[in-house]
């Protein structure tokens, strides 16, 4: 008989298991699922962070809340730890260990940063290439995070900045291009080659859509239109398929694109509550909206969700630890990754 290589494996059909040769015995496979089942299961998996945001609309208030949920259970959100200080009008991106948080209405460039698998207060990333920097937007692909447009300086004016970070290290961000015209409260999506920018404000609202080839460095450009022009929606997506839901004008209405192509948005389906200011994260399969304010304005603490394959209307999820709008997500298993 000859000599079995180490590190073969076999299936035994008594146990109907399969075995790795070790270099002396066949040692078993330990094969397990993490239980995602609850809310306040810690295990790895598809985790959303809901980071920061405006508990209050008058006077504002503001929290440096960060929180979780396993996106592939139900349940409410439960505490991770704490942004640096009080902070809402950033926005986040994250690859599948690290998720960032930059900008903010507390007039700063700062970028912060956690580790999504553990629970913890965030810790200083770097610097955006622009100075004060509020109301931007934000994707991510498995080793760059993008953020680009917003409000810039005092008195703030709209900027059109791309700028991009590698996540796995520390470091200031640096210029990646230019979006097509300067544009706050807007939203990104990816897939893992490519970014899509919906929405904003350059100055009234806007229905464009531009896209960004995450590996290159360049302008954004044209991808097609939404199906009406709105600002301060919650963007998420999978791999193929990227999500738009909610808006200002206070709407309920989810559109969707398909991000390997150029073309219009099309209707997806309606969320639970009409919201607008609410963050959004997402695993392969679901999509899934946090907080946001509604018509007349208040504040909500709603979580819901959808199949991002499937096109139909959002159920509940559960609920955040209190009210917020204005504040942001990510996730360890989004559509850039």
């Amino acid at each position: 008989m000859s000599e079995i290589p180490r590190g073969a494996i076999r299936f035994n059909t008594d146990s109907n298991k399969p075995e790795l040769w070790d270099g002396s015995q066949w040692a078993e496979f330990q094969l397990s699922t993490p239980n995602l089942g609850q809310s306040s299961d810690t295990q790895p998996g598809a985790r959303g962070v809901f980071v920061g945001g405006r508990q209050e609309f008058s006077p504002q208030l503001y929290v440096d809340t960060i929180e979780y949920i396993n996106i592939s259970s139900t349940g409410n959100a439960i505490d991770f730890g704490n942004l640096s200080a009080v902070k809402g009008d950033g926005a986040s991106c994250s690859s599948s260990t690290r998720g960032l948080f930059a900008g903010s209405n507390s007039g700063t460039n700062t970028i912060e940063f956690f580790t999504i698998s553990s629970t913890g207060d965030a810790q200083d990333f770097g610097d955006l290439t622009s100075g004060t920097n509020n109301q931007l937007g934000a994707l991510a692909g498995a080793t760059r995070g993008i953020f680009m447009g917003g409000r810039v300086g005092s008195p703030a004016v709209r900027t059109n900045i791309i700028d991009y970070v590698t996540i796995a290290s520390l470091g200031d961000a640096k210029d990646f291009g230019d979006l097509t015209n300067p544009t706050n409260l807007l939203t990104g999506c990816a897939s893992p080659t490519r970014g899509v920018i919906m929405g904003g404000q350059n100055p009234g609202s806007t229905n464009t859509i531009e896209f960004i080839t995450l590996s290159t460095l360049g302008n954004a450009q044209d991808f097609g239109d939404l199906t009406a022009a709105k600002f301060s929606s919650g963007g998420c997506s999978n791999p193929t398929r990227g999500l738009y839901g909610g808006s200002n004008p206070i709407t309920n209405v989810i559109e969707f694109v398909t991000i390997a192509t150029l073309g219009n948005a099309q209707n997806f389906g309606d969320l639970t509550n009409s919201v607008s200011l609410a963050a959004a994260c997402s695993s392969p399969t679901r999509g899934v909206w946090g907080g946001g304010y509604s018509s007349p304005v208040v504040e909500v603490d709603v979580i819901q969700y959808v199949n991002i394959s499937t096109e139909g209307d959002a159920v509940d999820f559960g609920n955040l630890s209190n009210v917020r709008y204005l504040g942001s997500a990510c996730s360890n298993a989004h559509g850039g990754l």
